[in-house]
């Protein structure tokens, strides 16, 4: 079974490379960053539109929520289906045993019911209603200076190398501006020619990982990322080995994760020192 699963996977990697799924695995990649490879390509091939995922035992026992499925009502007396005003069967929601094996069943939250899940979604989804911090949260992250200058409206923002610096474009939107932020922190992150690099990437492949750990970010955050186009992917990936293509998949998930961390930590930090100020305001 784990044979099947690992070829399954494999598969899926190669077929992955088109514009919408590759798009697709990114949005299911930027709800699990923290998965390993291989379990985020079986949560995506199964349940692309998966939330939140957890065993059997895990929903019951930590949760209180326990897996539903349908099955046909049956009438007490005679243990026949129950039929509808038209004739089909009646059917209702029963919690369901599942057998635990070394391959274990997950399921999302769509498919449980019980008590209310405590809020879990990060304080940045939706719009970018805490820009500035944010914005702040990014400028800790990076591993170089931030700053804005004036640009062509074509070019979001580049990484300096030389300098040990990235820059901004100055004017754009708050989305922009942070999806193109996070696109050269994740290249002064991998890409750095001052760093001990052992096969620095091409340029073509900078890009895809740079843009795809943008991309993820910015989904996980819940921005809009609709003007994104991965048409050029397939392209990309055409005549690369499966190890290839593995790795680079793995490198924008880790990259990604890390950032993800990065943020929310940073974005705590500034949020405490702001609570912190206003209540010694108050108190004065």
């Amino acid at each position: 079974r784990i044979k099947e699963i690992t070829a399954g996977i494999e598969k899926g990697i190669q077929e992955l490379f088109e514009s919408d799924r590759y798009r697709n695995y990114l949005t299911t990649m930027s709800r699990f960053h923290r998965y390993s490879l291989n379990n985020i390509m079986l949560i995506h091939a199964q349940r692309p539109d998966a939330t939140l995922v957890a065993g059997f035992n895990k929903w019951k026992n930590s949760f209180g929520r326990h897996v539903k499925q349908e099955e046909q009502k049956l009438d007490p007396d005679t243990k026949l289906p129950l039929l509808d005003e038209n004739g089909e069967p009646v059917t209702e929601e029963k919690e369901i045993t599942i057998p635990m094996f070394k391959v274990v069943s997950v399921f999302d939250v769509s498919q449980t019911d019980g008590k209310p899940l405590p809020q879990i979604s990060s304080t940045l989804t939706g719009d970018v209603a805490e820009y500035e911090v944010f914005l702040e949260a990014l400028r800790r992250t990076a591993p170089v200076p931030i700053s804005f200058q004036t640009m062509e409206p074509g070019m979001d923002g580049y990484f300096a190398p030389k300098k040990q610096a990235i820059f901004l474009r100055e004017g754009m939107s708050q989305v922009q501006t942070i999806c193109a932020a996070v696109h050269e922190i994740a290249h002064s992150t991998l890409h750095d020619t001052a760093l001990a690099m052992p096969e620095r990437p091409d340029r073509r492949t900078r890009e895809v990982q740079a843009e795809s750990v943008a991309y993820a970010v910015c989904q996980h955050y819940g921005l809009d990322t609709s003007d994104y186009s991965f048409g050029y992917i397939a392209g990309w990936s055409s005549g690369k080995e499966l190890a290839e293509l593995k790795g680079s998949l793995e490198t924008i998930r880790s990259t990604a994760a890390n950032l993800i961390d990065t943020i929310d930590g940073h974005f705590a930090e500034i949020q405490k020192a702001q609570d912190k100020e206003q209540t010694t305001e108050q108190a004065q």
